[in-house]
């Protein structure tokens, strides 16, 4: 009797050690994998900022406030290499996008948790995944040749309908002949990032208890105030994450911007006209960067395109988290 219920014993604490050791083992290499991450962004930080050094020590504070990009020396006076035309554009070009894809995409979100049929469901879905799939070369592509040019007329028509109101006309100011502007880009990234936010979003909404949704109906609520009191509430943080990620992908487009966003250097309050933006002009002037030290320059807004992607995701997830202090105390 005593052997049978020692060795039942003894198999119990060998399996309890053995989950042990393998749960260590597991937060050990979460941990791992988790610090990895950040050694590799601490990498690029340091090892881009010592590439954009010499043009931050040649430039100074002007490399930020000062918004001309000369990169060739003109009488001596040696190259001029200021960001504040590309901080601008690439702001314009985001704020744009953001303007089209977010109420776009939520509502596609909100279709697809609330209203599709189930079939309907799957083929949307499907046809948003493949418009992710697409290269941002063929965006592009298509923005000089189709979209571009057929959007000329409209920003004429805008022009004409607001030339009388005095802030307006400057915003809606006569457009480019080609249609590459800030505007024509904007529209651009908004179709490349409409996918990743109806995605992440679509995946919140769908996490929401149907027992609120319930309660909400129960109370005599409408679908919109069932959405707006119940869904909207609790997936609050992850549509904030949803656009944020969109937003990074905005302010990190490449290609598709430079063929759109046609490539000039001002700026100026009107959304018709053509600019440019940090990520476009990387891939415009990298193989040609002009004299020492332009390809340092280049990187450096590299550089600055990495800090204010960073800066931007943490401001918010602090948004997220006082958001989500406040429901909690409104719960309560």
């Amino acid at each position: 009797m005593t052997t049978q219920t020692t060795r039942p014993t003894a198999s119990r604490l060998t399996a309890k050690g053995s989950g042990a050791t393998t749960d260590r083992a597991f937060s050990g290499l979460t941990l791992g994998t988790g610090l990895l991450v950040l050694a590799i962004l601490a990498l690029i930080l340091i090892t881009t900022a010592k590439e954009a050094w010499p043009a931050l020590d040649y430039a100074g504070l002007g490399f930020i406030t000062e918004k001309s990009w000369i990169p060739v020396d003109i009488n001596g006076a040696g190259p001029v290499y200021g960001a504040l035309s590309f901080l601008y554009g690439t702001a314009i070009v985001s704020l744009i996008a953001l303007l089209f894809a977010v109420p776009t995409s939520i509502g596609i979100a909100l279709f697809l948790t609330e209203l599709a049929p189930r079939r309907l469901r799957s083929t949307v879905v499907t046809v948003i995944d493949l418009l992710a799939s697409v290269p941002s070369v063929v965006f592009g592509l298509w923005g000089i040749v189709v979209v571009g040019p057929a959007l000329v007329k409209v920003y004429d028509g805008i022009h004409g309908a607001v030339s009388g109101i005095p802030v307006l006309r400057s915003i809606f100011g006569v457009p480019v002949s080609s249609g590459r502007g800030f505007m024509t880009a904007g529209i651009i990234v908004a179709i490349m990032i409409v996918p990743i936010i109806t995605s992440i979003t679509r995946e919140v909404f769908a996490t929401v208890p149907d027992a609120d949704k319930q309660a909400a109906y129960a109370l005599g609520a409408t679908r919109w105030e069932m959405i707006r009191g119940a869904v909207f509430p609790h997936s609050f943080g992850g549509m904030v994450g949803a656009i944020m990620l969109g937003l990074g992908r905005a302010m990190g487009e490449t290609i598709a911007v430079a063929l759109t966003v046609g490539a000039a250097t001002q700026i100026t309050p009107n959304v018709f006209a053509s600019g440019n933006t940090l990520a476009s002009v990387i891939a415009l002037n990298f193989g040609d960067p002009g004299v020492p030290p332009g390809r340092s320059a280049l990187i450096a807004l590299g550089v600055l395109l990495f800090v204010i992607t960073v800066l931007i995701n943490y401001a918010a997830e602090i948004t997220v988290r006082r958001a989500e202090i406040r429901m909690r105390g409104a719960a309560k």
